[in-house]
């Protein structure tokens, strides 16, 4: 399902901070250059038309928004890591990867699947997963959050350091003239 928003816009938002002088007001025409869009300097009226955001974008900006937090060492179950690992591999990502939402009218439910790093107090660490996605969802997307799920899968252990390989360990080969 995706999120559709068609209704007209009366003015700032309760809670959000009202422009400074000279600075546009939703449900007022827009004129003048606005900086990175086509046809700048074109009157523009606010609250007309549709949005619609998917669930994939949705879910990447929860997903962005969880792996910001100190602690996490992915997203995702083994399978969807390792499927991870080859897109990581060739230079594609995807940061919806162990996200999934449930998207409504003017609501939002997502369920997150993560590694934690060895060390991370666990509920701690999902307590500011939440306060993370809620901000990033709520600010970005501008849908309420529910409740974020989230299933803690495995800890990440890190091994001991490797040592770099010295000059001294490699047989020094000369070359044959």
């Amino acid at each position: 399902m995706e999120y559709q928003n068609s209704q007209p816009v009366a003015g700032p938002a309760a809670g959000q901070p009202v422009p400074a002088a000279g600075q546009p007001v939703a449900g007022q025409p827009v004129s003048g250059p606005v900086a990175g869009l086509p046809g700048a300097g074109l009157s523009v009226p606010a609250g007309t038309g549709r949005t619609v955001i998917s669930e994939a974008a949705i879910a990447k900006v929860a997903g962005i928004a969880a792996r910001s937090v100190p602690g996490v060492y992915s997203l995702g179950s083994g399978p969807s890591r390792a499927l991870g690992a080859i897109r990581d591999a060739v230079g594609s990502a995807d940061h919806a990867a162990g996200v999934r939402v449930e998207v409504g009218e003017t609501q939002v439910a997502v369920d997150i699947d993560l590694v934690a790093v060895y060390g991370t107090p666990l509920h701690a660490l999902a307590d500011q997963i939440r306060t993370a996605v809620y901000s990033a969802v709520e600010e970005l997307v501008g849908l309420e959050v529910i409740e974020v799920n989230i299933e803690i899968n495995d800890v990440y252990v890190p091994g001991p350091a490797k040592p770099a390989p010295s000059a001294e360990a490699r047989p020094v080969r000369e070359a044959i003239q």
